[in-house]
Parts: C-alpha cells; structure tokens; sequence
C-alpha cells in the first residue's frame, strides 16, 4: 500500500515530549500512522509528511502535549480528495 504524501516539510505538527504521557491515544486516532510508540512510555512522530493536518491527535490527547494548525497538509488533502471527511 502507498503511504499518502503531502507537501515536504511544510505541516505544523510538533510534539511537547515532556507532557506526553504515553498513553498511545494519538497513535490509534491518527488516519495516516503518522505516530508510533516509543517502548511502552512515549510516543514519537514517526512520519511528519503524512500528517494532513486533522487535529485528531490535538482534540484527543489527555496531555494537550500536540500541537498542529489545519493547514497545507490539510488543503492538499482536500484538494486531491482524500482528507476523510473529518479534515478541516
């Protein structure tokens, strides 16, 4: 299976590593497996270029340790037809 691709470098995810409580809830909410567990107590971005920009991570992280804007992913996700639904 391809993996979708955005716009290089351009998304507005980042996440605060000293508020993650590795809980995972990111990880299971995230439509392009942009996060992975780190062990069983963080969580890391794992592919920063397939983040559409949703916010599921944002919305439903217990730590509010996400940050991201709905943005260019986001746009271009819309534009190509594949953002899901829940974009933007």
């Amino acid at each position: 299976m391809t993996r979708l691709r955005y716009l290089k470098n351009v998304t507005t995810l980042a996440l605060d590593e000293e508020k993650c409580i590795g809980c995972g809830v990111c990880v299971t909410v995230c439509p392009h497996a942009v996060f992975r567990m780190n062990g069983n107590k963080r969580v890391r971005i794992e592919d920063r270029d397939a983040c559409m920009e949703c916010g599921a991570c944002r919305t439903n992280c217990p730590a509010e340790a996400i940050r991201v804007r709905s943005g260019v992913g986001c746009a271009q996700a819309l534009l190509s037809g594949k953002g899901g639904g829940g974009c933007c």
